[in-house]
């Protein structure tokens, strides 16, 4: 039996429960971490595109799409205004001249470099108070979360979309 199967539904649902108080304030840390940035203040909807072409440092247009569950347009529109930034910049798919990769620039890159420097930081304050046995298990339990995340299917396409050479060594093992 596995793990999973031996966890009672109860547990489940008070971990879920737990993830996402969890989340929720860490969606108010990020926008703590965002507002406090230099300018420009990029909405959060931008950010995500940002943080979604950083992870795998070029995201097809159309894995974009789906990753954001949002319309085509919208998802223009996001880019445009992200690229009049100077952050993100569209370029033809190195093996498909009919799709469009979605890369970050040197500029998108420190700006969020700067967010997750502060994010970090406020991070720290609240992590640096836990025993050293918690955060053992937290990084843990993280680890574990996050390898269970990325295998969920959504998340998998940015794995999948990415153009071979520009994917991860992780990812062209795996592939």
């Amino acid at each position: 039996m596995t793990e999973h199967a031996r966890l009672a539904p109860h547990n489940v649902l008070a971990a879920t429960r737990q993830a996402g108080e969890i989340i929720e304030l860490l969606d108010i840390l990020w926008e703590q971490a965002r507002s406090d940035s230099p300018p420009p203040n990029v909405p959060a909807s931008q950010l995500r595109v940002m943080y979604l072409v950083d992870h795998d440092d070029g995201l097809r247009m159309r894995a974009l799409v789906q990753l954001l569950g949002a319309a085509p347009a919208s998802v223009s529109r996001l880019v445009d205004r992200l690229q009049a930034l100077g952050f993100i910049r569209r370029e033809t798919c190195p093996d498909s001249r009919r799709e469009v990769l979605i890369t970050i620039t040197r500029a998108g890159r420190t700006h969020l470099d700067r967010i997750r420097e502060r994010r970090d930081a406020l991070l720290v304050q609240t992590i640096a108070t836990m025993p050293h046995h918690e955060r053992t298990a937290l990084t843990r339990g993280l680890t574990g979360f996050r390898q269970a995340q990325t295998e969920q299917p959504m998340l998998r396409l940015l794995h999948i979309d990415t153009p071979p050479a520009l994917a991860p060594p992780s990812a062209a093992r795996t592939a």
